[in-house]
């Protein structure tokens, strides 16, 4: 029996929501060697759906999504105009 780890990250960005989720969505949708099943929304906030096998690979995927969107918030919020 194996079994599954699930995780749903919800981030709101302020006015910079969309951006942000631009900018990460990328990274996923040209990844298709990752471990993890991995599904991306934006609405009024991110919503980020996580399901893995190990949860190695589920921790390893939330840090990796937690500190890119950080990333580009921070990056889109260096050159606000």
């Amino acid at each position: 029996m194996t079994s599954k780890f699930n995780a749903k990250i919800e981030v709101e960005a302020e006015d910079k929501t969309n951006a942000v989720f631009d900018s990460i969505n990328i990274d996923n949708e040209f990844y298709p060697e990752n471990p993890t099943k991995t599904e991306m929304f934006c609405d009024d906030k991110i919503t980020i759906l996580i399901e893995a096998n190990q949860l190695a690979q589920m921790r390893a995927n939330l840090n990796s999504s937690i500190r890119l969107i950080q990333t580009s918030y921070d990056s889109i919020k260096s050159v606000d105009i």
